[in-house]
């Protein structure tokens, strides 16, 4: 997108990414998608709206990932569309990018949602902590337009310190020449997933496989 284009309507969301281990965000099998975690921002963000994970103050608040929001999704659309079945977590595959799938609700006959093993379950049972904070984001983001940086996180410029001074929460209220500094700064970078998490195992290089 041209900067010049970015409509005032068009929000930048900014958040401290604590731990970063491929499930939330999910940017595997082609999307990018956040579908746990943040619920806040899942609630409130529109198509056309931009999110930027950034990483811990201890850790130099480095852009982990940027994604434009492309589709939102109800959780029972997301966990039925064919284009996510691969990220629903599969354990009998001995590879990680399958196990760390966030398409872990699975939709009831009564209206409730059945939440898989996974990173938010404890093992086979579910977590019901981690499912209310979860299902109260009401929907799932999903972008194909997507720069994740992982393990090798970017330097923000300084026109974009606003982005870092992130405590709590999130930030999403940005000068619009804030926000079209951003577009400008990630459309220079490499679109998809250009590393591993930062918390990944060494001898697995299934993301390079499911980029």
């Amino acid at each position: 997108m041209d900067c010049r284009e970015v409509s005032i309507k068009i929000k930048l969301y900014s958040y401290v990414i604590t731990h970063d281990t491929g499930f939330a965000p999910n940017p595997f099998w082609g999307y990018c998608t956040l579908a746990c975690c943040k619920p806040a921002i899942r609630r409130t963000s529109r198509v056309g709206d931009w999110i930027a994970g950034i990483s811990r103050k201890s850790e130099g608040n480095k852009l982990i990932y940027a994604m434009r929001v492309d589709e939102a999704l109800t959780y029972e659309l997301y966990y039925r569309d064919k284009r996510f079945k691969a990220k629903i977590p599969d354990y009998k595959k001995d590879i990680v990018v399958s196990k760390c799938g966030d398409n872990i609700y699975k939709p009831l006959s009564n209206g409730h949602f059945q939440q898989l093993p996974s990173i938010h379950s404890k093992g086979i049972n579910e977590n019901s902590e981690t499912k209310a904070h979860d299902l109260s984001g009401k929907n799932v983001l999903i972008s194909r337009t997507f720069y994740y940086f992982g393990s090798k996180p970017l330097d923000l410029p300084k026109t974009l310190i606003e982005l870092m001074k992130v405590s709590r929460g999130h930030k999403n209220k940005f000068h619009l020449n804030t926000i079209k500094a951003f577009i400008k700064y990630i459309s220079e970078q490499t679109t998809g997933v250009n590393y591993s998490p930062n918390i990944w195992p060494q001898n697995d290089d299934s993301w390079k496989r499911m980029r």
